[in-house]
């Protein structure tokens, strides 16, 4: 319901904006306005999607809880959609998901309305047997890196030509 409310208002929003901006300063000025806004609206989120996915890459890389970061970077591309699209009221909106302080709050918003049960950092044998790749790594700063696991093996290279099994299928050349 929510949903088909903000389809039949935002339309009706921006119409009524549109006229009474035009109504003011003249149409020239107004699709100035529109093509000026989504230059600088692309610009914004350009700089401030790279500093979300640098923010999740140091979060990845630090092996913490993505999900702000997450969140940030999916704002940031609502604001983006928001302020292509031609219009008053979702330039506001767009422009609104790009200061830092509104998706922190927007964030803790929806936080404090999601309960997540169960947040894994990974699902092997090691993890599920309680092992911590970071407590290691702060014990032994060679242990993240895998400079203990030494795999002893054997190989003989095989020359000869390719033969294959099976009949020629069309979709390889041999």
């Amino acid at each position: 319901m929510w949903l088909f409310l903000a389809f039949l208002a935002v339309p009706l929003i921006e119409i009524g904006l549109f006229i009474q901006v035009g109504g003011a300063i003249g149409l020239w000025p107004t699709l100035g306005i529109v093509i000026l806004t989504a230059i600088i609206g692309t610009w914004l989120v350009r700089t401030q999607g790279a500093m979300a996915m640098g923010n999740l890459r140091r979060s990845f890389s630090e092996l913490s809880d993505p999900a702000e970061p997450l969140a940030h970077g999916a704002m940031i591309l609502i604001a983006g959609a928001l302020l292509l699209t031609p219009g008053f009221f979702t330039d506001a909106v767009g422009f609104a998901f790009l200061m830092p302080p509104v998706r922190v709050f927007v964030f803790n918003y929806a936080k404090s309305r999601i309960k997540v049960q169960r947040f894994d950092m990974g699902a092997g044998p090691m993890h599920q047997a309680g092992f911590d790749p970071r407590a290691n790594a702060q014990a032994d700063p060679h242990a993240a890196k895998g400079a203990g696991d030494v795999i002893d093996g054997e190989f003989s290279e095989v020359d000869g030509e390719k033969k294959p099994t099976h009949g020629n299928s069309g979709w390889t050349k041999h």
